[in-house]
């Protein structure tokens, strides 16, 4: 008999055009194992329904037939069915309060959950993520909005030419179709950089600085195209050397990658020791706001909780902008911790309306370009922009975990349950109940 998996049609919003898995590596794994699947039809999905249909699965509303459940983002409360097993983005492990009555219900309903964000390694990196193309979206929106913002100040730049990443398509293709592909915007980065070698930036916004917080999957987008521009490498002790030497060069772009050692300093005498701040944060705090000052632009692609330390907070906010030649127009938050790394990201924003100024003065949002205050991107589902290219890539590395996933039988008490490990310590619940790894999460509930 046959294993049967599902595919839930994504309906958070109307930009979630992304599949857990794509036709073609279904197709595979239809040919290679004993598994079937079946595909819930959406009107948004990027991949439409008859290349399902050309790789093998079945395309139908009802899913009751399919044990295991794939999807990209949170599920309704009334989706979930009894003693299935559900694998998606459940924005739990922190506590979210917003996710708590999900979670509720599929314990009620004695479920499995297993969860993207917890496939890791024995390193405890990440395995399964749409990491690089929240990069690749964020930095396309970051510049495009700084480009918007120089605009309500009367200043024109290279920047300016620059569209949202959902509204790179290719020729031929109509409004309503939403799939950019990156290889028109590595086209226009290239375009850009040339004009800024030969051209360079306006002399008001000279030189240049980026600070990228972070260096991990969601950095190495950023910077992959970043680095087509025509982009100088420098350290974050470097910085004020530059401003200070009176080098105005406007033809390129400075970069600047903040770690941890850059970001956070020991209180005390103590050498800063990277372990040592991974198991004891709050023996130390953080230094940005001695950088952040001199950026044009900050981005943020770091992993945070609230044992870390912030890398721009409010009060520092406030003293730096406070000074009306303050260099640093926009933030651009990819990380998306409301109220966190950056603690002016106070809400979260959608593609149709990406950005917000934090008037520092009213202590509040102002859905502007201009204002007192930076301009602030805080899209929390960037990599929607890019719905096919980051499908694919999502789905290239999954595919090779779905076997497994098919074979284990959740019936099993979680101690045999037989799963390799990097996928068993996902489960956040089985069979209802909080796997010993995620046991703190009750305290939310």
């Amino acid at each position: 008999m046959k294993d049967i998996i599902g595919i839930r049609r994504e309906d958070k919003n109307q930009w979630e055009g992304r599949t857990p898995l794509i036709p073609e590596d279904i197709a595979d794994l239809i040919q290679g194992h004993n598994i079937d699947f079946m595909v819930q039809p959406s009107s948004i999905r990027a991949h439409k329904e008859k290349e399902f249909i050309r790789a093998g699965a079945a395309v139908q509303e009802d899913l009751d037939e399919c044990n295991i459940i794939l999807g990209i983002k949170e599920m309704p409360l009334d989706f979930f069915k009894e003693g299935k097993t559900y694998l998606f983005f459940s924005h739990t492990i922190k506590g979210q309060p917003y996710n708590m009555p999900m979670l509720k219900r599929m314990m009620e309903l004695r479920c499995n959950l297993m969860d993207y964000e917890c496939i890791r390694d024995e390193k405890n990196r990440r395995l399964i993520a749409f990491g690089r193309f929240a990069g690749l979206a964020g930095i396309v929106d970051t510049l495009w909005a700084y480009g918007r913002r120089l605009e309500t100040r009367g200043i024109s730049s290279p920047f300016g030419k620059i569209r949202q990443t959902i509204d790179y398509r290719p020729e031929g293709q109509g409004d309503k179709e939403r799939f950019p592909k990156l290889k028109l915007i590595k086209q226009d980065f290239k375009s850009i950089g040339e004009r800024i070698r030969k051209e360079g930036l306006p002399a008001e916004i000279a030189p240049f600085i980026i600070g990228v917080a972070g260096y991990g999957n969601v950095s190495s987008g950023v910077q992959e195209l970043l680095d087509i521009l025509p982009v100088k490498t420098i350290r974050p002790c470097d910085i004020k050397s530059l401003l200070t030497s009176g080098n105005k060069d406007n033809n390129v772009i400075y970069k600047v990658v903040f770690r941890e050692e850059d970001m956070v300093e020991p209180k005390g005498d103590k050498k800063f020791e990277l372990q040592d701040y991974y198991d004891n944060p709050h023996n130390y705090r953080s230094v940005m706001n001695s950088y952040t000052p001199y950026l044009n632009i900050l981005v943020n692609s770091i992993f945070w909780t609230d044992k870390y330390p912030r890398i721009l907070t409010l009060k520092d906010s406030k003293d730096i902008f406070s000074d009306k030649n303050c260099r640093l127009l926009v933030i651009g938050d990819i990380s998306v911790d409301i109220d966190g790394a950056v603690e002016l990201s106070v809400k979260a924003t959608d593609i149709e309306n990406p950005v917000y100024i934090y008037d520092i003065g009213k202590d509040s949002p102002v859905d502007s370009f201009e204002g007192n205050g930076p301009l602030i991107l805080a899209v929390d589902n960037l990599p929607c922009e890019f719905p096919r290219d980051s499908s694919s890539y999502f789905s290239h590395i999954l595919k090779d975990f779905v076997q497994d996933l098919a074979e284990a039988d959740f019936s099993l008490d979680y101690d045999i349950l037989n799963l390799p490990p990097c996928l068993k310590n996902s489960v956040i619940l089985h069979r209802g109940k909080l796997t010993d790894n995620y046991r703190y999460i009750g305290k939310f509930l």
